[in-house]
């Protein structure tokens, strides 16, 4: 059931922090809770992707190739898996401490852009900022 604090939790994520409070209602609706202690992997490499993740505490690892990068609380992960079909993902996610957030799968994703389309802007914005920090992450080094 979703809550005050859920509702906080998820405006405290970049991706849906614009967001009114109607439409995080339905998005708190259909996260689920995970933990994951240290060390777990989240996402791994060549795994199909299933949904997102919302980190609401703790520090994952995301390694891609010899690149590392950490994604804090208030961070999405996951996010290409729910508009490309048969997504394989290219790098493993690890968390580097105990990490809790919310899970949201592709389907449960899907009924949300079908139901509010603020939702799939705030998507784009997110994905266009993921594209442009690991387009500086890949030409750093050139």
């Amino acid at each position: 059931m979703a809550g005050p604090d859920k509702i906080a939790q998820l405006r405290s994520a970049a991706m849906f922090a614009a967001l009114p409070d109607d439409t995080l209602w339905l998005i708190a609706e259909s996260a689920s809770d995970f933990t994951a202690p240290a060390g777990q992997v989240l996402i791994a490499a060549n795994q199909a992707g299933s949904g997102l993740f919302i980190l609401t505490s703790g520090r994952a690892t995301v390694e891609l190739g010899s690149q590392t990068l950490t994604c804090e609380a208030g961070e999405c992960i996951g996010e290409l898996s729910l508009l490309v079909d048969d997504l394989y993902h290219v790098a493993r996610v690890k968390a580097e401490t105990d990490v809790q957030g919310f899970a949201i799968s592709r389907p449960d994703f899907e009924r949300l852009l079908e139901s509010d389309s603020r939702i799939a802007i705030a998507l784009l914005r997110a994905l266009a900022r993921r594209l442009v920090d690991t387009d500086r992450l890949l030409t750093a080094d050139h």
